[in-house]
């Protein structure tokens, strides 16, 4: 039997949750307070805490912080007044299962519950899946290396567990649709379709055709009935790119299909029951077209019940090395050795701003690889608008070796590069190019071609 324990400093409150849950067969603690809470959190094997946000002197979210710290497995969902939601989803980010807004609908709070039984039950009794759930930033095609990524990854764990609408929030390139498939794989649904539509994409006649359906005659062309991706979707998730673009008579069906989970079709006289689960994404603030007066107001709300922002690449230079080798291993395949980036290419790939983001580096490592050569990916064959970037952010830092060669070819600047980096190298070893060749990994005969002083020095004399 599930042990739950309730928290709230409202008697009526808990004693008409408390008979609830019984009715349902579980085993039910009580706390008015924060302080008997904890003891009770300390000395009780618990399943599930459910516990009001607004209490006084310890509130919710320091039992939350509590129950994380010292009870990671037990699920804990917030209570909250509607007006609060914002806190509820703070909660969330710092670990809660879910949320229930005051007052509660019986049949979505049994269906809270026994999803949050049922995920604490996984994570206990299942090694394997525990080691799944539980090993963070590890999402399939989600490098997170940086913090803002790796909470962008403990969102997609706690939504993913939800039905709740997520709105993903990001510049052009950032990866939302892998986020948004991220949140699907890991969900209930994870076994139904994934849809995805460009809201800015289509005309407003297409776009309502492709979201809702249309009836045969219901305009010119419409030879059959369609089906649209609410109803094509059934127990899976639309994925709704560029929502801001959705234009006002859209905007309105949209909002009729997340409030009373209904459609009609284009041209359509009944209505037909959806069971899918929307995801959205944009590249706008939201709140800024709702000022505009281009987004309704209830639709934003309904929208934009968990935001997941994604940070843009500059933001996250963790990230870029880590993502490039992934780019790499992607484009290689699975079976070939690994090219490796040089210690510059690595330089330049940090120091450039990616305004095109991870889209951009995917295509700037693609281009590298075409024309890498000796499993090895050097700043030579990076796209030149990278290589550019990085020679400019030099000189401004009053790099003078990059000041020198400011106005030269590209070539030319590798060339001079690459002639300090062999002299150093040379240095370092007093001198000594059999062991300056072995520590750059060349031969000897390469390092004599390649150092023109080396070749004065070693006139006359042939190189092995």
């Amino acid at each position: 039997m599930s042990r739950i324990l309730l928290v709230d400093d409202e008697l009526n409150i808990i004693t008409v949750l408390s008979t609830l849950l019984k009715t349902e067969g579980y085993e039910v603690l009580t706390a008015r307070d924060g302080e008997t809470a904890h003891k009770l959190m300390r000395s009780e094997d618990i399943d599930l805490m459910i516990a009001d946000i607004r209490m006084s002197p310890i509130n919710g979210m320091e039992l939350l912080r509590w129950a994380r710290a010292e009870k990671p497995d037990m699920a804990v969902v917030m209570l909250t007044a509607f007006g609060s939601v914002d806190t509820a989803i703070e909660a969330m980010k710092k670990g809660a299962f879910d949320y229930i807004t005051k007052p509660f609908k019986v049949d979505e709070l049994l269906i809270t519950v026994r999803r949050a039984i049922e995920y604490r039950r996984a994570i206990t009794e299942n090694p394997v899946l525990k080691d799944q759930l539980l090993a963070r930033y590890r999402l399939e095609n989600i490098v997170a290396e940086s913090p803002a990524m790796k909470r962008v990854c403990e969102m997609i764990e706690k939504v993913a567990l939800t039905d709740a609408t997520v709105l993903i929030y990001g510049e052009s390139g950032t990866g939302k649709e892998l986020v948004a498939k991220a949140i699907h794989s890991y969900s209930k649904r994870k076994n139904s379709k994934f849809l995805a539509v460009n809201c800015a994409a289509l005309p407003e006649p297409l776009l309502e055709s492709e979201m809702f359906g249309h009836v045969k005659g219901a305009f010119t062309g419409a030879s059959f009935d369609k089906k649209g991706l609410f109803e094509a979707a059934e127990d899976g998730t639309i994925f709704l790119d560029e929502v801001g673009a959705m234009p006002p008579n859209i905007q309105a069906k949209l909002l009729r299909a997340l409030q009373e989970k209904e459609i009609r079709k284009v041209g359509g006289t009944t209505t037909i029951p959806v069971r899918c689960r929307v995801l959205a994404a944009t590249n706008t603030p939201l709140e800024d077209l709702v000022k505009q007066g281009l987004l309704r107001q209830d639709l934003f709300y309904r929208l934009s019940v968990i935001p997941i922002v994604i940070a843009p690449l500059r933001e996250r230079k963790e990230d870029i090395i880590p993502l490039a080798y992934h780019f790499v291993r992607e484009t290689v395949g699975r079976t070939r050795e690994l090219p490796v980036f040089t210690t510059e290419a690595k330089q330049a790939l940090e120091a450039y701003s990616w305004p095109g983001n991870v889209r951009e580096l995917e295509n700037a490592v693609k281009h590298a690889l075409t024309f890498a050569k000796d499993n090895k990916i050097g700043i030579e064959v990076l796209p030149p608008k990278v290589v550019n970037a990085t020679l400019a952010a030099r000189g401004a830092s009053g790099d003078d070796s990059a000041e020198a060669h400011r106005f030269e070819s590209l070539k030319a600047f590798i060339q001079a590069e690459e002639q300090r980096y062999l002299q150093k190298v040379l240095d370092s070893f007093g001198g000594d190019k059999e062991k300056a060749a072995a520590a750059l990994k060349i031969s000897l005969a390469t390092l004599y071609r390649k150092l023109p002083k080396a070749k004065e020095d070693a006139r006359g004399t042939t190189p092995p």
